[in-house]
């Protein structure tokens, strides 16, 4: 499927409405159809742009900008590998071996079942918990050799499907506001009268 499903332009709509402004949508749309193919396709960003009211490129532009976002297959599995400074002084690179040695790939590559892709990562925000890594974007702290030895195991095993999600599933939970609780978007073109904020005692 390349362009949104029916369901997933009901639901898109949903999340259009709460903007004051549809391309502000744009992101939450792109993981949406992220979610619904495995990556995004040329079709998803033209179908995307429709409903925002943005241009191909500009939607483009924003999926292209963010490294979560795959416009080309990748594995149920997407491995990333965090190589910045505190990973590296506890043993990334060696892992990323071990790794490219275990799946029998080069990172940036997908396994011939296409079950795992390999990539180097940026920071992922954990350098106590160095070397760290992500599948599907969920985090394995300290991560040893026979430690990642296991996590692949399993993964290949199904042992792991209730904890992780194949790749583009941003959320098991997916936000519902009732109407009576939603706080109401007010339009950014609207006058706002200035708050004054004043301090006991000071002019």
């Amino acid at each position: 499927m390349a362009r949104l499903s029916e369901t997933n332009v009901q639901l898109a709509k949903e999340i259009i409405g709460r903007y004051p402004r549809s391309r502000s949508a744009t992101i939450p749309l792109l993981h949406l159809a992220q979610e619904q193919d495995g990556h995004i396709t040329n079709e998803a960003i033209k179908h995307i742009a429709e409903l925002v009211g943005a241009t191909s490129a500009e939607v483009l532009g924003t999926c292209t900008f963010y490294e979560m976002f795959k416009m080309e297959p990748v594995g149920k599995y997407l491995v990333n590998i965090c190589g910045t400074m505190s990973c590296a002084l506890l043993g990334a690179d060696e892992l990323m071996h071990h790794a490219e040695h275990k799946l029998g790939i080069k990172a940036g590559s997908t396994t011939p079942d296409g079950l795992f892709t390999l990539e180097h990562a940026e920071c992922q925000a954990a350098c106590t918990e160095a070397p760290c890594l992500q599948v599907n974007y969920r985090h394995r702290f300290r991560v040893t050799p026979a430690d990642l030895d296991q996590l692949l195991d399993d993964l290949q095993a199904g042992k792991l499907d209730g904890e992780i999600p194949p790749h583009g599933t941003l959320g098991r939970n997916r936000q519902h506001i009732p109407a009576d609780k939603a706080a109401g978007n007010a339009s950014p073109d609207e006058p706002v009268s200035p708050i004054w904020l004043s301090t006991p005692g000071v002019q």
